[in-house]
């Protein structure tokens, strides 16, 4: 995918981390997303077909064959592939945070460069996050879909559970919400997060309680460095098994669009076209806006200029979609064409790769705010505040493979009430989306580095 993975690094080393096994993106790896768009082809217009030949009856009951075929083949292939990405979640969320965080190192030798950095990188996320919920709340593209089609959605895929986790974050007071975020006992909170069933914040609360974690394994470098290996070796291990579910995408993909288009025909199609339009449209806002008048404002750089300087790790991140595979071109373009200080750019880049994720975390509060349109889930204006606070910690998290951001993406989805399995309705178009917030990944750590530059 397009974020570089959130093992721990160390100032000044500017080598990405070589792939894990099984998610290379040689020539297999570079075909993966024409297999998934070919699977989201053949179920679609399958789907399309089926629901031509087999239309709903008069009182519109589903034809019996074509809901059995959806109900035992279609949507056991794509069950497969989305347990698969719900297995790894937690493991996944919990070493990619700690070694996010562990990876800044000790927090109190850093100064003012890595507070800078850490400010920056918290406002470029928040504003990123902020447009993408706006425009997903003024688009609003999951409604493109007609109020019958929404409902028999949500019959399919939300089911009591979701209404029991939307009812239980409706009735806590702010108070309670706020504390629940600190969990009394994290294991607890692990074990119901994905279900709803955790006594306190779920999903938030062990997201906050890795993030302590982190910092204090970065308070005590030297006695908690044993560790490091141990939670890189589990996060490693994870992303295999993220590659050997994304083996299994382009299977999983065309049986979750045959099971949508079979029931809800060419209308689903054309409501993805929003979505894109509304992730693209909020890209290119930050890309334009936000980092134009913070080079002008802060660094005090010509925004223009200091795009076609980095015009080459613009082309290297849309070609590749992996801001670990740029990050090299992009500490020789911040040093030599932007003109920044060495261990400036080493430092904001190499950590920037991990932790700033603003293209990220805009694609994931939109996704979510889509999928709660989609499926008739009425978010309040709290768990929408939910969704922004945990797509801007979502970012630290994401892993630099094919399919890196579904398991945080689905983290997100559950802890406000949305159906999981929805996500396969976006797979199919996340290659072009992926290529374009990766581009806005990459220039965004660039432009904090200038920041950081000019004000230390």
């Amino acid at each position: 995918m397009s974020d570089a993975p959130a093992s721990a690094r160390t100032e000044g080393s500017p080598e990405p981390e070589p792939p894990a096994a099984g998610t290379r993106r040689g020539r297999a790896g570079g075909a993966l997303h024409w297999q998934i768009l070919l699977g989201l082809l053949v179920g679609g217009i399958a789907g399309l077909l089926a629901n031509a030949l087999c239309p709903p009856g008069p009182d519109g009951t589903p034809h019996a064959g074509l809901t059995w075929a959806v109900n035992n083949v279609a949507t056991p292939l794509g069950q497969i592939f989305m347990r698969l990405i719900f297995m790894v979640v937690l493991p996944l969320v919990f070493t990619a945070l700690v070694l996010g965080v562990a990876g800044l190192g000790d927090v109190r030798q850093l100064g003012r460069v890595g507070l800078r950095t850490l400010i920056y990188t918290v406002a470029f996320s928040a504003c990123s996050v902020a447009i993408g919920v706006t425009l997903a709340n003024t688009v609003r593209p999951g409604l493109h879909l007609g109020a019958e089609q929404r409902r028999a959605l949500n019959e399919r895929y939300a089911g009591q559970a979701t209404e029991k986790v939307a009812q239980a974050h409706q009735a806590k007071s702010l108070r309670d919400a706020l504390l629940d975020v600190i969990p009394r006992n994290p294991v607890q909170e692990m074990v119901g997060a994905l279900d709803g069933s955790s006594p306190g914040g779920g999903m938030l609360a062990v997201m906050f309680f890795a993030l302590v974690f982190g910092v204090a394994m970065s308070l005590a470098p030297q006695r908690t460095a044993p560790l490091i290996p141990v939670l890189e070796a589990v996060y490693h291990t994870v992303l295999v098994v993220v590659g050997f579910a994304m083996r299994l995408a382009p299977l999983g993909v065309a049986g979750l669009m045959f099971a949508l288009t079979a029931f809800l025909g060419f209308d689903i199609l054309k409501m993805l076209g929003w979505y894109v339009l509304t992730v693209l449209c909020g890209l290119l806002v930050h890309f334009v806006v936000v980092y134009s008048v913070a080079l002008r404002g802060v660094a005090g750089l010509n925004p223009l200029r200091f795009f076609r300087q980095t015009s080459e790790a613009i082309v290297t991140a849309f070609a590749t979609s992996s801001s670990n595979a740029t990050l090299p071109t992009a500490l020789r373009v911040a040093e030599y064409n932007v003109g920044l200080r060495r261990e400036i750019a080493s430092f904001v880049l190499t950590v920037g790769s991990t932790a700033n994720q603003n293209g990220t975390a805009l694609y994931e509060g939109v996704t979510v705010l889509f999928l709660a349109q989609v499926f008739g889930v009425d978010l309040t204006l709290g768990q929408q505040v939910t969704v922004a606070v945990m797509s801007v910690l979502a970012g630290i998290g994401t892993a630099g493979v094919p399919g890196g951001s579904l398991p945080l993406v689905i983290m997100v989805l559950q802890s406000v009430g949305v159906p999981a399995e929805g996500i396969g309705i976006i797979l199919g178009v996340d290659r072009l989306l992926d290529m374009c917030r990766t581009t806005v990944n990459v220039v965004g750590d660039i432009a904090i580095a200038a920041c950081v530059n000019r004000s230390t």
